[in-house]
């Protein structure tokens, strides 16, 4: 029969000094906690557009092509000898400068977005804001200021200088509304034609095919219209006359391909619409993928 051993003796813990407070009671992290907001996501987007290179190329070849082409056509038409008719609107000569850079707004919108899926940084900005949704908006907002604040002193640098060039022929001095739609009206729907793009690399995720897809839908409606000859096609032929973004580019110049179609301000709209129906589906997709 064993007998019961007896335990031996534990070590009282350490006392504590008087008033020493308990582990750990009362720390305060050096570290600032804030709650999170949609400026920090701004703060974030902003950083992250003005530190890459691909902003500084797309915008400075942007920039070249609109001011470039725009000085070169107005320099040869005021010394071609042959005036413009006094209906002609100056500010049109804008147009060819423009149309050709919007394929660098297009490339840098893709860019924006799918290209954090190609590096993987796409992790890293969902981890630092789980609310998919804010950074989206962040994305958004931060590339339609920059792009429209660039078309912006570039379309009226041009329209500027194409005035005074052609001052001396019988062009006719463009009337306050030319000069609103020719500048802040075209600088709103390349903006817009860029943050449509922005989506489209979202909901791809692959830059090479955004852009594409993007380069695809400037494109293609008029180079398929043009071999659409009979007559049965001829309504298809006009519609994708009248709805490409060429066309709707020109109408804020009056310089429209076709005598129908949309008018005024009927382009913004149309591509206010497409980019509300592209966010839509970009938020839905972004909040079922995983990243």
């Amino acid at each position: 029969m064993s007998t019961p051993q007896t335990p031996l003796p534990q070590a009282a813990p350490p006392a504590r000094e008087a008033g020493a407070a308990a582990p750990y009671a009362g720390y305060t992290s050096p570290i600032p906690v804030v709650r999170t907001h949609l400026g920090h996501a701004l703060a974030s987007e902003w950083t992250k557009i003005r530190s890459v290179r691909s902003t500084m190329w797309t915008l400075g070849v942007f920039v070249l092509l609109v001011v470039g082409i725009g000085l070169l056509t107005g320099a040869i038409v005021a010394n071609s000898g042959s005036d413009l008719s006094g209906d002609d609107d100056p500010l049109a000569l804008g147009f060819f400068g423009v149309l050709l850079g919007s394929i660098a707004v297009i490339t840098l919108g893709v860019l924006t977005t799918a290209s954090e899926y190609g590096t993987g940084l796409i992790r890293t900005t969902a981890t630092a804001c789980p609310a998919r949704g804010r950074f989206l908006v962040a994305k958004a907002l931060i590339f339609f200021l920059v792009s429209f604040t660039v078309t912006l002193v570039s379309t009226v640098l041009v329209a500027v200088l194409q005035t005074a060039m052609l001052e001396g022929t019988s062009a006719r001095q463009p009337t306050g509304g030319e000069w609103f739609k020719a500048t802040v009206g075209v600088s709103l729907y390349i903006a817009l034609l860029g943050l449509f793009s922005l989506l489209i690399g979202s909901v791809l995720r692959h830059s090479a095919g955004g852009i594409t897809v993007m380069i695809g839908a400037v494109l293609a409606p008029l180079v398929i219209a043009l071999f659409m000859a009979t007559s049965s096609l001829e309504k298809v032929r006009t519609a994708l006359f009248e709805y490409s973004i060429p066309n709707q580019l020109g109408v804020f110049y009056s310089s429209s391909l076709s005598d129908s179609g949309p008018s005024g301000w009927d382009p913004l709209w149309i591509m206010i619409g497409a980019v509300v129906v592209a966010f839509a589906g970009s938020w839905l997709l972004l909040e079922k993928r995983d990243v």
